[in-house]
């Protein structure tokens, strides 16, 4: 995670491990594709035995196509990323300081380069074979003003994690506003009865806004879990759909071969009952044939037993059977 100064989280080497390389796979990976490879992951490192590692890859959320190819850009242009962060940091500063001649040439800039980074992350999502629509273009340049306007929003473009796009405030936040423009503390006068009359209602105050921000982060904790499983139930969704349409052609494909195959059993069939007709027209054939042979055989034999009978003795027209 970038910190407050714009330097960026490290990404590899022996200082990253090996959930960040997968979460920082994860949110370079397509948006369609990130729920299968997140369960895959989360999935071997649980077999692995490290439980927190894979709990870890488990809650990430999928990102939004927007948010997604503004992680891209931290991640390809790390140069051009680390200069955006810069001229964030000069950008407040001068808004700080109140440096008119610095505001007026960091914003020419500002304007220019949110401009020409929207359009790389464009190019770099194209490339990627999701090219964006207008609206993700948009929220694109939504992500980057913000960057430059607020230092959080610049932590969490810089850990190249983004899930949704950011919003830039209406205004610098009021931590980089000017000190001349803070309001001056009241020096309470010397008969003044002091700070300790109106303690209990200020207590009081501040103890209601303390239990509305636990509630408050409660709250947004379960948002933000309803909304990772909405995004879940989506892409998995959307997933099922895309296996429905090949389970379909398949299917099709299937019933195809199916007729094809019937087709040629219906063919073999008929040549078969024509095999079976002809062997049997040939085996009456030969019993034909054969009752012949021995019909011809006998009356041979009675014809040369006539013959000898006829001759007279001593002579013999050949040879009795």
């Amino acid at each position: 995670m970038q910190r407050r100064g714009g330097h960026r989280r490290e990404t590899g080497g022996a200082q990253a491990g090996p959930v960040e390389s997968v979460l920082d796979e994860l949110y370079t990976a397509p948006p369609a594709d990130f729920v299968s490879r997140r369960e895959e992951h989360a999935a071997a490192t649980r077999t692995a035995g490290r439980k927190e590692d894979a709990r870890r890859i488990h809650a990430a959320r999928r990102p939004t196509l927007a948010a997604w190819a503004a992680n891209l850009l931290t991640h390809s242009r790390p140069e051009e990323s680390r200069r955006f962060l810069e001229l964030g940091q000069a950008l407040r500063e001068a808004h700080r300081t109140l440096d008119a001649a610095g505001l007026k040439e960091l914003s020419a800039q500002r304007r220019r380069i949110v401009s020409a980074l929207s359009g790389q992350a464009a190019q770099l999502a194209r490339e990627a074979g999701h090219p964006l629509s207008e609206a993700a273009q948009r929220e694109v340049e939504s992500t980057l003003r913000a960057v430059l306007a607020d230092p959080d929003a610049a932590d969490q473009w810089a850990g190249g994690r983004l899930t949704n796009s950011l919003t830039p405030p209406s205004e610098f936040p009021p931590g980089t506003a000017p000190a001349e423009s803070a309001p001056r503390k009241r020096t309470p006068r010397p008969d003044s009865p002091g700070p300790t009359a109106g303690t209990r209602p200020q207590d009081e105050l501040a103890e209601r806004r303390r239990r509305r921000q636990e509630e408050l982060a409660r709250a947004e904790q379960v948002a933000d879990e309803a909304a990772r499983q909405v995004n879940d139930r989506r892409a998995e969704h959307a997933d099922a759909e895309a296996s429905l349409r090949q389970a379909y052609e398949e299917h099709q494909r299937a019933r195809e071969e199916a007729s094809a195959a019937e087709q040629r059993l219906r063919q073999a069939r008929e040549e078969l009952g024509r095999a079976e007709r002809a062997r049997r027209e040939a085996e009456e054939g030969g019993r034909a044939a054969a009752d012949a042979l021995a019909r011809a055989e006998r009356q041979a034999r009675k014809a040369a037993r006539e013959v000898d009978r006829l001759a007279p003795r001593g002579r013999q027209s050949g040879p009795s059977r």
